[in-house]
């Protein structure tokens, strides 16, 4: 993984919410884009609501997505029957967001049974953005990733993933389940992980 240089942690934070919180950008979140992703979105997550084999996601489902922005993460989980879903972002966007920094989230261990993000290239620290989805996950809880492999990110990427195994790497307290191709927005690989069961 390639890393973009920041002064501090705080001018990396001004840098990521100068986009979040463009008012010309969140008019087109809200708008034009806002049924166009949810739509996606919400293919993908019936996807995973069907795959009986991997049990990967369930209406029962506790569910946070990461880096959600606006929320049409958030909205399509609920669209598809995953009621208790939540997501999270440096800024908040009621009542679908709330407010939270992927590198430290506001949550108690072993919260939630998925977890979902497609901003993977905007974590300065990708193992704390990692080891705090392992943190947050249960037992048994898995994460799906949406990410961009070999490609340059845009100005607010935060890192570059050079391999996919790169990523694999820092889920030391997870087990893959599927790494395969997508066509989500920019992004083409989705790797879906297991959180392992707690020792005995």
């Amino acid at each position: 993984m390639r890393r973009a240089g920041f002064r501090s942690y705080e001018d990396y934070l001004r840098h990521q919410l100068n986009k979040t919180l463009d008012p010309r950008l969140r008019r087109v979140w809200a708008t034009r884009d806002w049924h166009r992703k949810v739509d996606a979105f919400a293919c993908a997550f019936a996807a995973l609501l069907r795959d009986d084999e991997h049990a990967l996601l369930s209406n029962s489902s506790r569910a946070l997505c990461v880096g959600a922005r606006l929320g049409q993460e958030v909205a399509a989980l609920r669209l598809v029957g995953v009621r208790d879903a939540v997501g999270m972002d440096l800024a908040p966007a009621p009542p679908l967001v709330v407010k939270g920094d992927f590198h430290a989230q506001p949550f108690a261990n072993d919260t939630f049974d998925f977890e979902f993000s497609n901003v993977f290239d905007h974590a300065l620290y990708p193992d704390r953005f990692v080891a705090e989805i392992e943190r947050t996950l249960r037992p048994g809880g898995v994460a799906v990733l949406h990410v961009a492999v070999h490609r340059r990110g845009d100005k607010y990427s935060a890192n570059d993933l050079l391999d996919v195994q790169g990523l694999v790497g820092l889920f030391r307290r997870s087990e893959v389940v599927r790494i395969s191709k997508v066509d989500a927005f920019g992004l083409d690989t989705e790797v879906i992980l297991r959180k392992k069961s707690s020792p005995p």
